[in-house]
């Protein structure tokens, strides 16, 4: 299998990046790639993978699998991010997400991958982690220059976990990087 990430630009190239950002869900899944080039963000394309709620879970998940797999090939990303795992409301809710999870990043392949905490995407795009959907929609609106906020909401949550994931490679650019203890420049 070809490695995707070995495509990605150097840091102060100035060269365009594709971030597939992903909000994984049983029956939902959304995406959004978002392309940065030379500092400007730009929404590339976005939507959902939707199971029907009467499928066995095994049916969903191959569908879960082949949509983002579609979407990987009809638009490759140089990486991917996703929002973690924070919570479900019983053991078998966990287990369904997780499952799906895992159905979502098997069709990732080699690429570079992170996830980050929905408090996280929430204050990295907003300024305050539990903002709700609607301020979140709006701000990826405000971010990408879009004249709406993208629809659905799970596709508006993926585009924001693509925008989160490159404002945290950019800062990380900016930070001087440590050496380990004893080493010197």
């Amino acid at each position: 299998m070809t490695t995707i990430s070995s495509r990605l630009p150097d840091a102060d190239s100035g060269g365009p990046l594709a971030v597939l950002g992903l909000d994984p869900g049983s029956r939902v899944t959304g995406w959004g790639v978002v392309e940065e080039r030379a500092g400007r963000l730009t929404a590339v394309a976005w939507g959902v993978v939707r199971c029907p709620r009467n499928e066995p879970l095994a049916t969903r998940l191959r569908r879960l699998h082949a949509g983002i797999r579609d979407v990987v090939a009809r638009f490759p990303p140089d990486e991917s991010a996703a929002e973690s795992v924070f919570s479900a409301a019983s053991v078998g809710s966990a287990l369904t997400l997780g499952q799906a999870r895992g159905a979502v990043l098997a069709a990732l392949d080699d690429l570079v991958f992170a996830e980050y905490a929905p408090r996280a995407v929430k204050k990295a795009l907003t300024g305050y982690g539990a903002a709700g959907k609607p301020a979140v929609a709006n701000m990826v609106a405000r971010r990408l220059r879009l004249d709406a906020p993208p629809e659905p909401a799970d596709a508006a949550d993926a585009l924001a976990v693509a925008v989160c994931h490159l404002d945290a490679r950019r800062a990380a650019r900016r930070l001087p990087r440590r050496l380990p203890a004893g080493a010197r420049r």
